[in-house]
């Protein structure tokens, strides 16, 4: 199975969560093809061990197509799993923005 990155996903419109980590493509396509056009499924799969993660992408022929499968598909049981299905958020780059801070101040004088 091809790597791809999340760069690859900014014009991906439907986000689909909570998927069997035995979904193809192709189980995909048919699922959301009930509801219009396909253009186009990506599976992301973990860089280290080449797993897929759980969830994909789906690029729709028109927002009405996309509209209807994010209703009907949101929260149905498929695959033994009830699927997370929503519009697709671009992905903050959040890399080399230095680490957050994990509480309480420390680090100054002890009187």
């Amino acid at each position: 199975m091809e790597h791809y990155s999340f760069w690859n996903f900014r014009n991906m419109s439907i986000y689909a969560g909570n998927l069997s980590y035995d979904v193809t493509q192709e189980d995909l396509t048919s699922a959301f093809a009930e509801y219009g056009t396909v253009k186009s499924v990506k599976l992301p799969t973990d860089r280290e061990t080449g797993r897929l993660r759980g969830f994909a992408f789906v690029e729709m022929g028109s927002d009405a197509e996309e509209e209807k499968a994010i209703a009907e598909l949101d929260g149905a049981e498929w695959m033994g799993r009830s699927l997370k299905v929503n519009k697709a958020k671009p992905r903050e780059d959040n890399r080399g923005a230095g680490g957050g801070s994990f509480g309480g101040g420390g680090g100054g004088r002890r009187y």
